[in-house]
């Protein structure tokens, strides 16, 4: 579109002349008006102070309050712009000398502690009264803080061909927890945010943010870091892992024959150069398996908890040789 045709649009919606009217309508409010006597609701902070270290607030206190203040037009104008850029106003609420429970009737409040409603001295205006909220009650507890063990909500999906080697494990294992002790008492342990790594090949290292069960509770750390070890999935063959007949009875002497097998086990690939066949045991129950008419036994396997499986024993079944023994 041209530039021409545009402005000829603009004219024709009247768009124009709908701005011209609102900016002209701020120019003879600010430069004609603004000294006359006004009233405008402005958005100030709640702040409490002087809270027992002993004690916790059962409920969050509202963060602002809807305030009606008075002034010149100017200054509102001046205050409504400037305000969010001064931390002076405030409404303060002073707790010190509650013990259990009180509710703030705040019209009431500031009519009694009119220096509670904090403005900077910049800006002259007047209050005139809170409009919202119109109470706030304060509850408190003592306050309790409690050491709670970190579970993750961290789920992992591997690339195809890759596999989760070993445990995966949040640090810190443990952390505090701060709040009222009617709250701090329900609660067993603090979770992470849920999250899912798809399609990963690399080690995990991240930081995860944890869930707040309580807006009223404190976490002694925001954030932990979790950690996993992805590797590529591999074989390896392992030889000359040795055969055991256990709980042989009293009486019997046992021969393994051959006295040594092989077999490949299946893990991630760095984990498993790591396995030797002492990790590796194979074992024959004689107690319980043993019969004098059986002649082979096939052992039974354990591998190291990071080996994910294990095939092709070989051979796969070994000969005892039982004697008796002459006392």
């Amino acid at each position: 579109m041209k530039f021409s045709d545009f402005i000829e649009y603009i004219t024709n919606q009247k768009i124009g002349l709908r701005f011209g009217a609102f900016g002209l309508a701020i120019l003879l409010w600010v430069f004609i008006v603004s000294g006359e006597p006004y009233e405008m609701v402005l958005k100030i902070p709640i702040e409490v102070r002087n809270l027992n270290e002993q004690k916790a607030m059962r409920e969050k206190v509202p963060e602002f309050a809807q305030v009606r203040f008075k002034g010149t037009g100017r200054m509102l104008f001046k205050t409504f712009l400037l305000k969010q850029f001064y931390s002076g106003f405030k409404l303060v609420l002073d707790v010190e000398r509650i013990s259990d429970n009180y509710n703030y009737v705040l019209n009431e409040y500031y009519q009694q502690y009119p220096q509670k409603v904090v403005v900077p001295n910049e800006f002259d205006i007047d209050y005139i009264e809170v409009e919202s909220p119109r109470e706030i009650n304060i509850s408190l507890d003592d306050y309790l803080v409690k050491t709670v063990p970190v579970n993750h909500n961290i789920t992992i999906e591997p690339a195809a061909g890759y596999i989760i080697v070993g445990q995966q494990k949040v640090e810190p294992v443990e952390i505090e927890i701060a709040g009222p002790k009617d709250i701090i008492e329900t609660i067993s342990s603090i979770n992470t945010v849920v999250d899912t790594i798809s399609n990963t090949k690399v080690q995990i290292n991240n930081r995860v943010s944890l869930e707040i069960p309580n807006r009223q509770i404190q976490l002694s750390v925001n954030e932990i870091t979790f950690s996993a070890d992805i590797q590529a999935l591999s074989e390896r063959i392992i030889g000359e892992v040795p055969v055991i007949a256990k709980n042989v009875n009293i009486g019997y002497r046992v021969f393994v024959s051959p006295h040594t097998v092989s077999l490949t086990i299946i893990g991630g690939v760095n984990y498993i150069q790591g396995v030797t066949a002492d990790d590796i045991k194979l074992t024959i129950d004689f107690r319980r398996e043993w019969r004098s008419d059986r002649q082979f036994y096939q052992p039974q396997v354990s591998v190291p908890q990071g080996v994910i499986g294990w095939q092709d024993l070989s051979p796969p079944n070994v000969e005892l040789i039982v004697t008796q023994v002459n006392n």
